[in-house]
């Protein structure tokens, strides 16, 4: 907006700009501070958007799944397949996963476990989906919705591209120089929570952009929305190479985390050192940092209660994940934001 000639006033209540985007250098190298973020998208203009804050490298999300020491590339795909049954043909993997399910009669799927299940057979459910799912939602795999697995590709081709999106990469210098540059001639408040005085912020502009939490604008009036939230313990590491991948993923119930990413490799980087990353499921989420909606109906119910008041707010537009209640990735949040920002603006002509 600043463009525009808009003053803009971003509060932020941690210590850095960027969110959860925010990189921060450790011994030379990018660190994802909040869990790794990779940029993927089929729309040239949202990838030409982001380009003119930073270049990005060809970074391809190729993560590998580790089952009780056991490595197998994701996302499911003939890799997989052959090293889980030895079939080398679609067809060979496309009839294991039938014979694997024939018995189950699944037409409709009712919960995750049963989507899982129809999409790649038993094995692969056991192994790498259910425990792993279960760590991170902190509920069993028939107490989760089915749209939730539907996220994840199934591919019978030797292909190891995770997003298959034709735009995707890793800003050289990380994130936090985009976020720097896309605040230039803005005005910054860090360590400050705009919900200690909305009415004050509110005050200083014509229209305010809530990004927090929904439900905590309006001080829990109709009781608290869940998230899933995670921990995360960085390690530095005398050597030059952890785990020889940037994101590896433990589907195992007994391993305490769910991901270790290791830096380095998402820049392809030479430093003699490395930053590695494990993450954990938080167990008490609902006084942590919030990173997932768990969109199920009791909390769906509840949203709708705060959407009525948000429609109703003047001069109040509510994004993004938390303020939405809605899973965002981040060419997603951009395309939005853009359009409401093309919506404002004709507005006010």
């Amino acid at each position: 907006m600043t463009k525009i000639g808009k003053q803009c006033l971003v509060i932020d209540k941690r210590d850095h700009l960027g969110g959860n985007v925010f990189t921060k250098n450790v011994e030379g190298i990018n660190v994802h501070w909040y869990g790794a973020h990779i940029f993927h998208t089929n729309d040239k203009t949202i990838w030409d958007y982001v380009n003119q804050f930073a270049e990005f490298n060809r970074y391809t999300n190729s993560p590998i799944a580790n089952y009780k020491g056991e490595l197998y590339n994701l996302p499911f795909n003939m890799n997989t397949f052959y090293k889980m049954w030895g079939t080398k043909t679609p067809d060979e993997a496309k009839a294991e996963i039938a014979r694997q399910i024939a018995h189950l009669e699944i037409d409709n799927p009712k919960n995750l476990e049963e989507q899982a299940l129809k999409l790649v057979g038993k094995d692969i459910y056991e192994k790498l989906i259910k425990h792993y799912t279960e760590k991170q939602w902190g509920k069993k795999a028939i107490e989760l919705p089915a749209f939730i697995i539907k996220r994840l590709p199934v591919r019978f081709t030797y292909d190891n591209n995770y997003f298959g999106d034709k735009y995707q990469g890793i800003p050289l210098g990380g994130y936090t120089k985009i976020v720097e540059q896309l605040l230039k001639g803005s005005d910054v408040l860090l360590e400050t929570d705009f919900l200690n005085d909305i009415a004050y912020f509110k005050s200083k502009a014509k229209k305010t952009v809530y990004t927090g939490k929904i439900d905590a604008y309006y001080n829990f009036k109709y009781g608290h929305l869940e998230y899933r939230s995670l921990d995360f313990k960085v390690e530095i590491h005398n050597r030059e190479n952890y785990q020889g991948n940037a994101v590896m993923n433990f589907t195992d119930a007994e391993t305490p985390y769910t991901r270790i990413y290791e830096h380095k490799h998402f820049e392809f980087g030479t430093q003699p050192k490395t930053v590695i990353t494990k993450e954990y499921p938080n167990k008490n989420p609902k006084n942590a940092e919030p990173y997932y909606p768990v969109n199920d109906d009791n909390n769906m119910a509840i949203l709708k209660c705060y959407k009525n008041l948000a429609e109703k707010e003047e001069n109040v537009i509510f994004g993004g994940r938390l303020a939405e209640y809605r899973y965002y990735d981040m060419h997603q949040v951009i395309a939005s934001a853009l359009a409401r920002t093309k919506q404002e603006i004709k507005n006010e002509q």
